[in-house]
This record gives C-alpha cells, sequence and structure tokens, in this order.
C-alpha cells in the first residue's frame, strides 16, 4: 500500500500521518484514547480499495506531538486542522471505537467539515455509552486463570495509577477480549500508550456524554452505525445513538467482534459504500 506521509501544525503542536487511494475522501480516526494508530492500518487498507484515505496520529504519542489538554474540543479541532493541512474543505469521516465515540462529537460540532460519518463499534453517545456493560465483559472474556489480575490491573488504570508497563499488560490479558472467539484473536501488535491523552480524553469523554446525548437530534449530516454482533461493546451503544440522529442508519456485522474488519473483511468497505451512496 503507497503512503504519502503528512504533517500538519496546531495551535499546539504538529499532527503526523499519512495518505492512500484514490476516490472521495475519507479521514479515518483511530480508537483508544492515547492509543497508537498502527492497528488501524488493515481498515484503512480496506477503505483505499475506494477511496482516498487519510489517517493520522492523535496527540499523545509520535509521530505527533506528545502535548495537548486532552479534551473533546481540542481533539474535534484537530480533525478540522487536518482537514485543513490537507487541503480538504470537507470529507467523510470513518472512526473505530473512541474514534467512532469522536466522530459523533465531530458531526454536531463541525458539520459544515463533513459530507458524513461511519461510526465503528463505537462507545455509545447515549446514557453511559455502553461504558459499565463493556468492562464487565471485556473482563468475562479474560481467560479465568488471569482474571483476577486482569481486575486488579483495570483497577489501578481507571484510578490513574498503573504505569506504561501495568498498561501494556492490562491490554496484553484482554486482547483476546475485543474478539469473537477469543481463542482464535490474531498475535497482539505492536502498539503504544499515552497515559496522559488516556486519561485526560476518558475522563472529558464521560463528562460531556449529556452534553452529546442532547446534541444528537440536530445532526443533519448523513450518519451510519457498523457494530460487530460479538463485540464486547453491546451493539446497542451504537444502535441506540443512530436512533437519535435524524435519517441515521446502523448494522449489526453477524459474527464480528470489535475489530469488524478482521472477523468480517469487506464490511467496512460495504458500509461506506452505503454512506456514500446515500448521502
Amino acid at each position: 500500500m503507497d503512503r504519502t506521509p503528512f504533517t500538519v501544525r496546531t495551535s499546539c503542536g504538529e499532527l503526523s500521518g499519512w495518505v492512500t487511494g484514490a476516490g472521495p475522501r475519507v479521514l479515518a480516526i483511530h480508537g483508544g484514547p492515547g492509543l497508537s494508530f498502527d492497528y488501524l492500518d488493515d481498515a484503512v487498507e480496506e477503505l483505499a480499495g475506494g477511496y482516498r484515505v487519510a489517517t493520522f496520529q492523535q496527540r499523545g504519542l509520535a509521530p505527533s506531538t506528545d502535548q495537548g489538554e486532552f479534551t473533546i474540543p481540542e481533539a474535534v479541532s484537530d480533525i478540522a486542522a487536518v482537514l485543513d493541512g490537507l487541503g480538504w474543505d470537507t470529507a467523510y469521516l470513518m472512526g473505530h471505537s473512541w474514534g467512532g465515540h469522536l466522530v459523533f462529537h465531530a458531526a454536531a460540532g463541525i458539520p459544515e467539515r463533513l459530507a458524513g460519518v461511519l461510526s465503528v463499534d463505537p462507545l455509545g453517545a447515549v446514557g453511559d455509552g455502553g461504558a459499565e456493560a463493556f468492562g464487565a465483559e471485556m473482563l468475562a472474556r479474560v481467560p479465568e486463570t488471569s482474571r483476577d489480575r486482569a481486575r486488579e490491573l483495570d483497577a489501578k488504570d481507571t484510578a490513574g495509577e498503573a504505569t506504561p508497563e501495568e498498561v501494556r499488560e492490562s491490554f496484553s490479558l484482554c486482547w483476546g477480549s475485543y474478539f469473537a472467539d477469543p481463542a482464535a484473536a490474531p498475535p497482539l501488535p505492536h502498539i503504544e500508550f499515552s497515559l496522559s491523552a488516556n486519561q485526560g480524553l476518558g475522563g472529558d469523554l464521560m463528562a460531556r456524554l449529556p452534553e452529546l446525548e442532547a446534541s444528537l437530534p440536530a445532526i443533519r449530516i448523513p450518519v451510519g452505525v457498523l457494530v460487530g454482533e460479538l463485540s464486547p461493546v453491546p451493539p446497542s451503544a451504537g444502535i441506540d445513538s443512530a436512533t437519535r440522529i435524524p435519517g441515521a442508519w446502523s448494522r449489526i456485522e453477524p459474527g464480528a467482534g470489535h475489530f469488524v474488519w478482521h472477523e468480517s473483511p469487506g464490511c467496512l468497505l460495504a458500509a461506506m459504500d452505503r454512506l456514500v451512496t446515500n448521502a
């Protein structure tokens, strides 16, 4: 896959990423928060079969700046800054997981810059977004021999007391839980973590949930939601969000976990095609 790198300036540091493919413009937003963006490469490659796709590392980790306020408004502003730097007046957004939640904020906050948004297996925008059920299901899928350690590490992470090594260990123990069949999960990829971004954005995300839920009925751009039938994130998290947005649609991908493109190749491209065709 050919990649053209780019770097854009913001009011607080630079953001870097790359562009590939040809066709309508799509900006892909990775999950986390505070996660390295490399895991999204296969999803970007799938979309590049029909689109000009850009992706970037959100602030907190190299090759982007590690500095920031780590708030939702800043994250939405960064999306606009990347569009500016690419010279894209408008584009579609595809966001996965935390990124799928963030695109709801972007749809409400910068609709003039967006042709539409596709939210993929997101933390939702209604109630607690499915956060409690998600956490419980992730833990339930961890092998029993490792569950107490996973619970201990999660408690330290939630309290903001985990070290980078403990965060990595926790992610490793829970990696299989993201998939429809945890025992058949692929090898854990190399992933970096920004504790500052995770804690800052995670706290701001929860604080702004009522505000986001109230904004959903005012969204007027095309919105699609794609969720995995067997994801640890309850499918209702994304579907309930879609029902609050006028004209939005949702789809449950049979047999897929959190990384829908892994267990159902082609479903992501099909969902983007549906969004663009109906825009």
